[in-house]
């Protein structure tokens, strides 16, 4: 006889209850453990095996007391115990197997298969402990039916388990894999008939466990379990809330540390343990020209040329390691557009308790601008001291020239009417005088040559000696001209502006060996404050007449450019070149209230710009008399007295010749306190000649002594320099070195015709 029970709605509601219940509390507890290690992960692991497997285990009893099948039923208390066990280990067997770090589908479906045919088992295994007068038959279909929402609802706890989900997320998760569960147990329910043997029958069943004890035991079970593993959970939900505010805190720091890293005004940049890039400030990405991609990740040795490189990683690196700090080690780095970049960087490291390096921390400086005026000042200094040993030497070598040539044109206005010896002094003359070219170079280097600044035209400057150029560099190549018009004067010494004119035309026709043009421009140019100091004050805020001259030849490379203006620097041959012209060209442009600028790149060609002040802007100088002075020359000196003071008696005894040659009398003198002594004592004199630079007292110090004894006694000052001191008196008539013959007498005679009309001389009258 077959026996239809009936099920209670209140313990079916109740199980299936009991079964969300269950898979909230492990889902939540599941969730923890890819993210625990060691002893917590364990932990987590088992409590969330026990929480589901003992839920479902409650479950299945409760849902089975649902059952009435209208017999007497007991459970086997071993067989009872047995399904609760292959519950749990079950259960946990399949969060084992996808606690692994790397999960895959694979995985998950494994461990979703072996968890639903364990509840099956457990199913089975808990109606197997049932003791009833009937005998148990199992529909096989719904067996499988029963078993395959097992294995979907165990594969579903498993994955959703494993995933970071909301707390709706769980909630919907919770529900659907509880009723699941249910679904399973009654599906299986709905397949099982009870077959009762009439002859069979007895009062009471086998001993065991009766209904109202399972129940009891069930219950008090279910919720020992869920109260324990909700309050764990919410003991861990405290802590995951306290972590996550924690964490909160730190990614919130971390991105104000930053954001401060990433907009300060200084440019750094950390590096991980391997020298790569991990942080820079956007100054620093500023001061190269980079993106941020652009240089995350790559090492630093990448921006840096291949010296710095190799000082990086050869001997800075390793001392980095080794003491933990760097400073003001010097690089150079090359910035987006090709720039390179002088840098101080100074970095400290940041170890872990063991010592291995975590990061570094670096800082650089950019020092290109002030590297770039370290080397101008140290260019401009050597210039100078050249310049200084190059006008001394000039000065003493012109003292010798002036003895040299003094001595031979005596020497050829007394010589024998032998033509081979007149040639042999003229020969020697003319050495002298190119010598004294020559000194007359290395003066304009120092800017100590005489000068005469006049306002010039250049243009008409220029035009007036195209022929000249033209035949100076030759037919194979040609000179071009561009002159705006309305262009100002310039102030500046025409002789000399000519003479450094053919010098850079004759420079760029050397660097053009195959021909070429040679473009000579001008413009004005008005410099502004801020220009000059960008260009180190070398040149003064106004207006200044730019002279440029430019050509197509091999050009100069940045070594080279740097030595160009250097005396006796040249890239010619031996005995073809002095290396003075463009020596001269910058000492004339300095003197002059300029100076000389060169651009050059190797085969694009040079371009020289002389800076020359407008002729509006500058006073005029004082009166020079020289080999060139136009002043007419007199008659010889008729015996007028003459004073001589040198202090070199080489020089004073060739000027005192070359003046008793030209009739005058004369008194000689080796220092500024002698002459005083010699006027108070063997005067009067119709005129002093005496040289700038003596020891003791010099010859404008000596000139200021005598007119405060005789204001109208006329003084020549005899000096190879063009700077005097500012107490130089204005208007004092000087005499370039070396002078000959006839300059000598151009200047005395000069000197005593600008007496006053009402001053007689004394000495005339006693003659």
């Amino acid at each position: 006889m077959d026996v239809v029970g009936s099920h209670d709605p209140v313990l079916v509601a109740l199980s299936i209850l009991i079964a969300i219940a269950a898979s909230y509390t492990a889902l939540d507890l599941a969730g923890r453990i890819p993210g625990a290690a060691g002893a917590a992960k364990a932990g987590w692991l088992i409590i969330a095996a026990i929480v589901l497997g003992g839920g479902i285990w409650s479950m299945h009893f409760v849902a089975m007391l649902a059952l009435y099948p209208g017999l007497p039923v007991s459970y086997d208390i071993g067989l009872t115990a047995l399904s609760l066990v292959i519950a749990i280990v079950v259960t946990g067997l399949a969060f084992l197997c996808t606690s692994h770090p790397h999960v895959t589908r694979r995985r998950v479906m494994a461990a979703g298969i072996f968890m639903g045919l364990g509840i099956v088992a457990m199913h089975y295994a808990g109606m197997a402990a049932m003791r009833a007068q009937a005998e148990t038959v199992n529909d096989w279909r719904y067996a499988l039916a029963a078993t395959a929402v097992a294995i979907v609802a165990s594969t579903a706890a498993i994955w959703l388990a494993l995933r970071h989900h909301s707390l709706g997320e769980r909630i919907v998760g919770s529900v659907a894999l509880g009723c699941g569960i249910s679904c399973m147990h009654y599906i299986a329910m709905f397949g099982v008939s009870f077959v009762v043997n009439e002859n069979r029958l007895s009062p009471d069943v086998a001993p065991g466990i009766g209904n109202v004890d399972i129940v009891i035991a069930v219950s008090a079970a279910t919720f020992v379990i869920l109260a324990a593993a909700l309050m764990a959970a919410m003991y861990d939900r405290r802590s995951s809330l306290l972590a996550e505010r924690e964490a909160q805190m730190w990614r919130e720091g971390e991105e104000r540390y930053r954001l401060l890293y990433r907009r300060t005004p200084l440019p750094l940049h950390s590096l991980n343990d391997e020298g790569r890039i991990e942080q820079v400030s956007d100054t620093w990405l500023e001061l190269l020209g980079y993106r941020r991609d652009d240089v995350i990740g790559r090492r630093l040795t990448d921006f840096m040329t291949a010296e710095s490189a190799r000082q990086r990683n050869e001997e800075h690196w390793p001392r980095l390691l080794d003491v933990g700090e760097l400073r003001e080690a010097e690089y150079k780095l090359v910035a987006r557009d090709g720039r390179i970049l002088d840098c101080i960087l100074s970095a400290v490291a940041e170890k872990d308790e063991q010592g291995h390096l975590v990061k570094t921390l670096c800082g650089l400086i950019d020092v290109t601008d002030r590297r770039q005026a370290e080397e101008a000042l140290r260019q401009a200094q050597k210039l100078e001291a050249v310049g200084q040993l190059t006008g001394g030497i000039a000065h003493d070598f012109n003292n010798l020239l002036a003895v040299i040539l003094g001595n031979l044109e005596l020497a050829r206005k007394r010589a024998p009417t032998d033509p081979r010896l007149v040639t042999l002094i003229d020969n020697t003359m003319q050495a002298a005088q190119r010598g004294a070219a020559l000194t007359q170079r290395m003066l304009a280097f120092a800017r100590r040559q005489d000068l005469n600044p006049e306002p010039v035209d250049v243009p008409e400057l220029v035009l007036g000696m195209a022929d000249l150029l033209q035949r100076s560099i030759g037919p194979g190549v040609r000179i071009e001209t561009r002159f705006p018009l309305g262009l100002p004067k310039a102030r500046v010494d025409a002789n000399q502006l000519e003479l450094a004119l053919l010098n850079l035309v004759v420079n760029a026709r050397d660097a053009m060996p195959d021909g070429g043009a040679v473009t000579i421009a001008a413009r004005e140019n008005t410099i502004a404050a801020t220009e000059s100091e960008e260009e180190g004050g070398e040149l003064r805020p106004g207006r200044y007449f730019c002279l440029s001259i430019t050509d197509t030849g091999t050009g100069m490379d940045t070594e080279t450019l740097v030595h160009a203006a250097e005396p006796f620097f040249t890239t010619k041959g031996v005995g073809k070149g002095t290396g003075l012209g463009l020596a001269m060209v910058h000492g004339l442009a300095a003197q002059s209230g300029g100076r000389l600028k060169l651009t050059s790149q190797p085969g694009k060609g040079t371009c020289a710009t002389i800076y020359l002040p407008v002729a509006d802007c500058i006073a005029g100088a004082s009166p020079e008399v020289g080999a060139e002075s136009g002043t007419e020359t007199g008659s010889e000196g008729g015996g007028a007295r003459i004073l001589v003071v040198d202090d070199d008696p080489l020089v004073l005894s060739a000027t005192a010749a070359m003046l008793e040659d030209l009739g005058y009398g004369v008194c000689e003198a080796s220092s500024g306190p002698e002459a005083l002594v010699i006027l108070d004592r063997e005067g009067p004199f119709d005129a002093v000649l005496t040289d700038q630079a003596m020891p003791g007292m010099t010859g404008v110090q000596l000139a200021a002594a005598i007119r405060e004894r005789q204001p109208e006694l006329p003084i020549v000052l005899g000096t190879g320099y063009a700077e005097l001191p500012a107490d130089a008196g204005t208007g004092m008539l000087r005499l370039g070195k070396p002078f000959g013959r006839e300059a000598l007498h151009r200047a005395i005679s000069t000197a005593m015709r600008r007496t006053p009309a009402n001053v007689v001389n004394l000495s005339s009258r006693l003659r």
